[in-house]
């Protein structure tokens, strides 16, 4: 991990800390040998847990109702450290979802008392982490479960919903003991130190967030999260759904909300146009471009094959955050939108509590001189590399050539040659033409790669002598002539050759759950720390596209406005693939394939165009360990 300074100085303040306390109840030689801790322990009563509920001002009126919003955080935290005169940190989670939807691979909800006080919390957070010496704090977004305000899908009311309670947390905004009127309260009892976590929509708040440089928040831990939600609807003007953010409000709000909040549903659906034009909605969404500002530590996870949160959100939020100097750590499954305590629970479990002993109670484990990245190579085996993407990932760029059947090409390191394809060598740049079939998509093409098909152009490498691993995000540019006067193109890499990989385009994405369950902390009559157990689901294949990107050709011009093709004309845009961690193993291909309307992934334009590729003038640039000379020497022997 790189590591800032400010957590250097920490980490000496706690420790000097610890050493003092410790100085007060033993001997001065024995003060002296006691080592400072470096795991925090399950000490404290979870049963005896304090269990209260607070409605914390946002200074906000979303809702216009008079009166500023207040959302609900529900706090579950030990009960000793506050008679010893000591103060905790915070695990906190801020989500959409504690009522209508559910949290974790069990869909669970929050439960009350008969009082309105929290009995149970979702996932095991709670049950894990109060035991040793952590509060946690499950907050209600505006306009859900039991907050006031409006769902504003990524916007300022919802990450004002988050960053409110942080500033409680730390003494510089209100809370009440209930949602109407009630006594002011105070956060006495922690010191403010607070990590986020939460996967998908709860993950996306942690990045907003974090991207307000909020004083207190310490560390984030975004799952399969969102870092543009642009990028979450559009690929460069290509609509991923026929919905926009107003659908999303809708299943996530309260009756309370649903009553008072039609403006703001009015606003997310006049500034989020389905034309796949930039709007400041999107700019408001678009929490990369405020990386600069983040304070606190990034502990990442993603799923490479997640087809919901697309792996282009942790690739670009990666690499901004790498700019501004951000400590962080990543883990990159094989798996789709699916939680690390459902694809790797034990290991999970452990470093999550590592990670958060370190960055919020300050604890020298190490954790910071291990490797940077934990990435899944095969179901259930992962390596590690120091950092990521590895310092020797070069970008090289590849160029697509014609090969001596239509639609079957070669790829290589010179226009025009390639390295030869199924069928022999390439015989020019030359061109490839398809038509848009919105019944096909990457699954077709990549079976049917070697053969001609009207759907697509494909362009592959000789079968490789050694191994290929590209570590990164790709790029591909295309000069593409259209028939019609709207057009939408994808490009997906592929590894050709038989492999085994999770199966995550199965509904549970990868992974299978069982009916026997482990516990995880402890457990109350109405809070169990025992979850169903999960195993991997695998699936044996000829082929794996690992990275995939889509556009419009209308935005060739700009990435944030489109404009009607005159037919006939040709155009050069660039399509942005998704960050991936992958090896092509020595004997397989690797495979760049362009076709129109990826099934299932991006919506089809109003036409059916087709559409020519001047291959002179098209390219894909690609990031290789080892550069151009590891792909000369994987590609320098074997036959056609």
């Amino acid at each position: 991990m790189q590591k800032r300074t400010r957590f250097t100085i920490y980490r000496t303040y706690a420790t000097a800390s610890v050493a003092a306390l410790l100085a007060a109840f033993l001997t001065p030689a024995a003060a002296q040998a006691a080592p400072a801790p470096t795991e925090s322990q399950p000490v404290y009563s979870y049963a005896h847990a304090v269990r209260e509920s607070v409605w914390v001002d946002t200074g906000l009126d979303a809702d216009r109702d008079g009166r500023n919003d207040r959302v609900a955080a529900d706090i579950v935290r030990p009960r000793e450290p506050a008679r010893q005169g000591r103060k905790v940190p915070v695990v906190m989670d801020a989500s959409p979802y504690y009522s209508c939807c559910g949290r974790g691979n069990e869909d669970q909800k929050k439960t009350y008392d008969t009082r309105g006080r929290v009995s149970g919390m979702p996932l095991f957070y709670d049950n894990y982490f109060v035991p040793r010496g952590y509060a946690f704090v499950g907050v209600d977004l505006a306009g859900t479960n039991r907050s006031d305000g409006c769902v504003d899908v990524g916007g300022r009311s919802d990450i004002r919903s988050a960053k409110a309670v942080i500033d409680w947390l730390n003494g510089r905004a209100r809370a009440y003991t209930s949602r109407r009127g009630g006594t002011a309260v105070k956060a006495n009892w922690t010191n403010g130190r607070t990590g986020m976590i939460g996967k998908s929509w709860d993950g996306t708040i942690a990045n907003g967030v974090a991207a307000t440089g909020v004083k207190g928040l310490k560390t984030i831990v975004p799952i399969s999260a969102i870092s543009s939600w642009y990028d979450y609807y559009f690929a460069k003007g290509a609509p991923f759904s026929e919905f926009g953010p107003d659908w999303l409000s809708f299943a996530v709000q309260s009756d309370d909300a649903s009553r008072h909040c039609a403006a703001m549903e009015r606003k997310l659906i006049d500034g989020a146009p389905r034309s796949g034009d930039w709007t400041p909605l999107w700019t408001q969404r678009d929490y990369v471009k405020d990386a600069a500002k983040v304070r606190a530590s990034v502990f990442l996870v993603h799923g490479t094959q997640d087809l919901n949160v697309r792996a282009k959100h942790f690739g670009q939020w990666w690499a901004a955050l790498a700019k501004s100097g951000v400590e962080r750590k990543i883990w990159l499954s094989q798996t789709g939108h699916v939680d690390p305590f459902d694809f790797r629970r034990a290991d999970w479990v452990h470093t999550l509590h590592r990670w958060f002993d370190h960055e919020l109670l300050g604890h020298d484990n190490g954790i910071d001189r291990e490797p940077m990245a934990d990435i899944e190579r095969h179901p259930d085996q992962w390596v590690t590399s120091n950092v990521w993407p590895p310092s020797d990932a070069h970008t090289t760029t590849l160029y697509p050539a014609a090969g001596n059947r239509p639609g079957v090409g070669a790829l290589g390191l010179s226009k025009g040659t390639g390295t030869g394809t199924g069928t022999g060598t390439g015989t020019g740049t030359g061109t490839e033409r398809f038509t848009d079939n919105r019944a096909r998509g990457e699954t077709d093409w990549a079976a049917r790669i070697g053969s001609t098909t009207p759907e697509k152009a494909g362009f592959l490498t000789k079968p490789l002598t050694s191994d290929l691993r590209l570590s990164g995000s790709s790029k591909v540019t295309v000069t593409a002539t259209p028939t019609t006067s709207t057009a939408h193109l994808s490009a997906v890499l592929v590894d050709l050759g038989p492999a085994t990989i999770r199966d995550y385009a199965h509904k549970a994405e990868g992974i299978t759950t069982l009916t026997n369950r482990t516990c995880w902390g402890s457990s109350t009559k109405r809070d169990s720390a025992c979850f169903k157990a999960t195993r991997v689901k695998k699936k044996s294949v000829d082929y794996t596209v690992f990275s995939r990107g889509w556009a419009d050709l209308g935005n060739h011009a700009s990435d944030r406005k489109g404009v009607r093709l005159i037919p006939g004309k040709a155009y050069t845009i660039t399509l942005d693939l998704a960050a991936t961690d992958h090896v092509v193993p020595k004997g397989h291909r690797l495979a760049l394939i362009v076709a129109g309307t990826d099934k299932n992934l991006i919506e089809p334009p109003s036409t059916t165009p087709t559409l020519t590729l001047d291959l002179a003038r098209s390219s894909v640039r690609v990031p290789l360990l080892g550069g151009a000379a590891a792909f000369a020497r994987a590609t320098s022997g074997g036959t056609n």
